[in-house]
């Protein structure tokens, strides 16, 4: 039996790849799978196999469309294969706790906005 490949706590940022897609477990859990094409250090794109079970995760996911901007954190896994033309591929697989997008960034920084505005007229 092969070892278990490492998980690793990781935030990975880049693009939504085609429509997220939802389905349902043997369980009749719901999830959301999704592609999202991250960029490497070296430049080059990196796809990562998205999966969310949690309701808050999987709803991000499912607003969202190809092209949108997105980051997603969670327990990411390396993985590494042979494709059919022999050629060494890698990729990540990342099961997804918590999705970030430009929605939350846009509310969060008015939120932040109106509370040092209530601070600065607390002030006076």
């Amino acid at each position: 039996m092969w070892p278990r490949p490492p998980t690793i706590d990781a935030l990975i940022a880049g693009k939504i790849l085609g429509t997220p897609k939802q389905g349902t477990g043997k369980n009749g859990s719901p999830y959301t799978t999704a592609a999202i094409q991250a960029t490497a250090g070296n430049g080059e794109g990196m796809i990562c196999n998205v999966i969310a079970f949690r309701e808050s995760a999987r709803a991000a996911l499912d607003a969202m469309g190809d092209g949108d901007s997105v980051a997603a954190s969670g327990a990411l896994t390396p993985k590494v294969w042979t494709n059919r033309e022999g050629q060494t591929r890698q990729g990540l697989d990342l099961v997804c706790h918590a999705v970030l997008t430009s929605y939350h960034v846009n509310r969060k920084r008015r939120a932040m906005v109106l509370s040092t505005d209530d601070d600065l007229d607390a002030d006076l």
